[in-house]
């Protein structure tokens, strides 16, 4: 007897339907699975046979073969295991097969039948509801993060036993709903405030410009200025995620397996701060089975890498392709999988190996070679593509023992959203264009248009800076996001002014 069962399977941060067909034939026992099933969906097969028989029921003692349709992609992945056992039982009799039509199942079994929760769920479910089918079944601890896809009715079940009984009428399983709208806003603890940071009043004040342009930030000062506090107050002036940016950062997280049982939306702006030991996989995402890395774990909210030099010259390399498409792109034989990666870039570093260049009382130890080879580590094209880089010098006595109170996230954050709803309704014609940070050399042309005193000004900028056309161009964006915090309509020579002076690194020396 053939039965068929609907699944799904993901490959990136997208997902794909699986036609499970099972077929029992006389002969001896023998159960064989094909489609290109990788080690845990082969493995599977003990799985489904003690789970089935740990729930009461009797595994036909025939010759039984898997198909997983279609059979040239490879499968990977624990998820197959209830689709393969319903299939079983549906042949055996044990199921109707009426039951099983326009739903999708997906779940890993445990030996005694309970499921158990599975990564991807939010793709899974939204590629579900446009394939036009009616409902899912899949882990209880799975159901809140399916369920936030409307309009596709979810069945949350706890184990075999239980989403049999549900098919056949005996113990309904109510289906979950929650309204994602509900879910936003959550967040995992209380975030550090910018009230806590003393002085730097100038880096302050180019985090903000950064958070309301989306643009990518570097920091040079010596151990202990406060580059770390800084940046990891950065996300917390950011403005609030909206729904669909909220399904695009849980996509990510539900593929990587870092949404808890029971979790549904991510709803606040992710901050990744990787080691500096890091490999290119574990940055921009890979493997035998491609997972995403830091630059998508980051996907609409802040990467920050401290002690950028550290970090391996190969390592550094791989955030250009992010840095410019928003996406990252990995390529294997059988297979191309792409994940988002639009993120804020913000680096930390030494101004030398020892910490001290430019500190007065003669404090740097390193000769001017040493800076060299220093400084070269992080390449220029990396640079390049980096909007803002300023000096965090050390804070005097006077500023540290201080008891004035900086500004709060709360107050930051309402300027910083006002521009960015700006930049939301100037791009609304221009696809995949959300704030300055983005523009292209159209949006440019189009919004950062230079009057005859500024075209000066950006002139003598080229010829005593030696800037790259992109660099000219970062200027002109930054420019524009001081411009937008004023509510501005146009570039005036102030914002040209003051965005010339946030690129450190074009001048000599650097501190």
């Amino acid at each position: 007897m053939l039965a068929q069962v609907t699944s799904a399977a993901v490959r990136g941060v997208e997902s794909y339907l699986v036609q499970v067909e099972v077929n029992l034939a006389p002969g001896l026992p023998l159960f064989s699975v094909v489609g290109l099933p990788e080690g845990a969906v082969r493995e599977g097969r003990e799985r489904v046979l003690a789970a089935i028989q740990n729930s009461g029921y009797v595994a036909p003692p025939r010759r039984i073969t898997v198909n997983l349709a279609p059979a040239d992609v490879r499968k990977e992945g624990s998820a197959f295991d209830l689709p393969i056992a319903l299939g079983l039982l549906c042949g055996a009799g044990h199921v109707a097969p009426e039951t099983l039509r326009r739903i999708a199942f997906v779940g890993e079994l445990g030996l005694d039948g309970t499921l158990r929760p599975i990564r991807g769920a939010l793709p899974i479910a939204e590629r579900c509801k446009a394939a036009g089918l009616s409902g899912m079944a899949l882990p209880a601890q799975n159901a809140t993060e399916a369920a936030c896809v409307e309009g596709l009715e979810i069945i949350g079940a706890k184990s075999l036993g239980a989403l049999c009984a549900h098919l056949a009428g005996d113990q309904p399983i109510p289906a979950t709903r929650v309204s994602p709208e509900s879910l936003m806003g959550s967040s995992p603890g209380v975030a550090p405030d910018f009230s806590d940071v003393r002085g730097q009043d100038r880096v302050k004040r180019a985090m903000e410009i950064a958070a309301a342009g989306g643009h990518n930030l570097l920091m040079i000062g010596p151990p202990g200025a406060g580059k770390t506090m800084l940046a990891r107050r950065l996300a917390g002036i950011l403005p609030p995620l909206n729904l669909q940016e909220a399904l695009e950062v849980t996509k990510v997280h539900s593929v990587a397996g870092r949404i808890p049982a029971g979790g549904a939306l991510v709803g606040h702006r992710p901050f990744r701060a990787p080691h500096h030991t890091i490999s290119p996989a574990g940055l921009a995402g890979g493997g035998s089975v491609p997972r995403p890395g830091e630059v998508s774990l980051a996907h609409h909210g802040v990467l920050f890498l401290d002690e950028l030099p550290e970090f391996r010259r190969g390592v550094l390399e791989v955030l250009r392709q992010p840095l410019e498409d928003g996406s990252v792109v990995i390529a294997r034989a059988r297979d191309t999988v792409r994940f988002p990666a639009r993120f804020m870039l913000v680096a930390a570093m030494n101004p030398c190996p020892c910490g001290h260049f430019g500190e007065p009382g003669d404090r740097c130890a390193c000769d001017p070679h040493h800076v060299e080879r220093y400084r070269a580590r992080v390449s220029g094209p990396l640079l390049d593509r980096v909007d803002l880089h300023l000096p965090v010098p050390a804070l005097s006595v006077r500023e540290l023992t201080s008891g004035r109170s900086g500004e709060t996230n709360g107050e930051i954050r309402c300027r910083v959203t006002r521009a960015r709803e700006l930049q939301r309704r100037r791009f609304r014609e221009s696809p995949g264009v959300f704030c300055n940070g983005q523009m292209g050399p159209r949006e440019i042309r189009t919004w950062c248009r230079a009057s005859a005193v500024v075209a000066g000004l950006m002139q003598q900028a080229i010829h005593r800076l030696g800037l790259s056309a992109r660099g000219y161009h970062r200027i002109l964006k930054v420019a524009r996001t001081i411009a937008d915090l004023e509510e501005s309509a146009g570039v005036e020579d102030r914002h040209a002014a003051e965005a010339i002076q946030y690129r450190l690194l074009d001048r000599s020396p650097m501190i």
